[in-house]
């Protein structure tokens, strides 16, 4: 495939319709509270925002989180309208969550399972024709992809673990501020609907790894590079990709010691799931449940700048529920 211009992929986004991309790192550390409860939208309105939250104290067995995570995730998606709102009859989606290390979901370093397991039957119960689910993992996708859980999660729920090969990654045109050719993974970019599936957790580098910085996953090597200007970097690709949902998976929370972790005393279940068009307006919330102030993070200003989001989420119409 020769490299292809970000125009060639414009029709990724049409059911975003407004603002979309993704704000994420460089955030500036706040002053350690806790953001407030949201105020919802009217019964009846249309959503931008939904956040779904735990109902209770933390729970005690993994079973129980899992089930939780499905609950929250169907709930996030409800609220925000269902999933016909973004996938078709037909439609070839791609759900991105963030597989990058070889650990169980306990450790919080990957998209919790049964979010993306209850993504995919979502969309396959919209109509969709084929859902696939990959990641350019850190570690590599053999041993990440089943030892995360997501691997046997996603099989049993329909959809299709695509490893994504190193020679398989092409050049493409993202005309960005710093990016301007880079290799990006033709399968995810030709997909009618791509939907953007973190892990909410810290990041030794950036602070918070979120909806931005899971574009890395889309992106091919030598990914390195990124690190001279990772703010840039990271928005040229969110800008590139367009997701058209983004769903921010907070049931366990990575709060530091991250990317990777490793221990279970830095986990924190928050039960949080969050969902929105606005990848920008869903970063900000993300860093504020990490006690980040989303309105100095340098990435952010830069998506917002840029037109791709707002930082101001509480301006959307929300929606937030607790689910028991």
């Amino acid at each position: 495939m020769d490299s292809q211009t970000r125009r060639d992929f414009m029709r990724h986004t049409a059911l975003a319709g407004g603002a979309l991309a993704l704000t994420g790192v460089g955030c500036s550390k706040g002053d350690g509270e806790a953001p407030a409860a949201v105020s919802s939208a009217p019964e009846g309105a249309s959503v931008d925002m939904s956040i779904a939250r735990r109902k209770g104290a933390p729970l005690d067995h993994s079973e129980e989180v899992n089930r939780l995570a499905a609950k929250l995730t169907n709930e996030a998606i409800d609220r925000l309208g269902g999933m016909g709102r973004f996938v078709s009859r037909g439609d070839v989606v791609w759900i991105k969550p963030n597989i990058a290390f070889v650990q169980v979901p306990e450790f919080a370093t990957n998209t919790n399972p049964e979010v993306v397991a209850t993504l995919v039957r979502l969309c396959l119960e919209a109509g969709a024709k084929e859902v696939k689910v990959g990641d350019n993992s850190s570690y590599g996708a053999l041993r990440a992809y089943p030892t995360s859980g997501i691997e046997p999660a996603v099989l049993a729920a329909g959809g299709k673990m695509v490893y994504m090969q190193m020679d398989g990654f092409k050049d493409m045109k993202l005309g960005g501020e710093r990016l301007d050719l880079w290799p990006m993974y033709p399968e995810v970019i030709e997909s009618d609907v791509i939907i953007n599936v973190p892990i909410l957790k810290n990041h030794g580098l950036t602070l918070i790894s979120a909806c931005l910085k899971n574009h890395m996953g889309i992106a091919g090597d030598p990914r390195y590079l990124w690190h001279t200007d990772m703010p840039r970097c990271l928005v040229d690709a969110a800008a590139f990709v367009r997701a058209h949902l983004s769903v921010l998976d907070a049931v366990r929370v990575l709060t530091k010691n991250g990317p990777s972790g490793g221990d279970l005393d830095d986990v924190e279940q928050m039960g949080i799931v969050a969902a929105s068009a606005d990848m920008v307006a869903l970063e900000a919330f993300g860093a504020e449940l990490l006690r980040l102030d989303p309105h100095k993070g340098r990435t952010m200003a830069n998506a917002q700048e840029r037109g791709l989001g707002t930082v101001d989420y509480r301006s959307l119409a929300l929606s937030e529920t607790e689910v028991a």
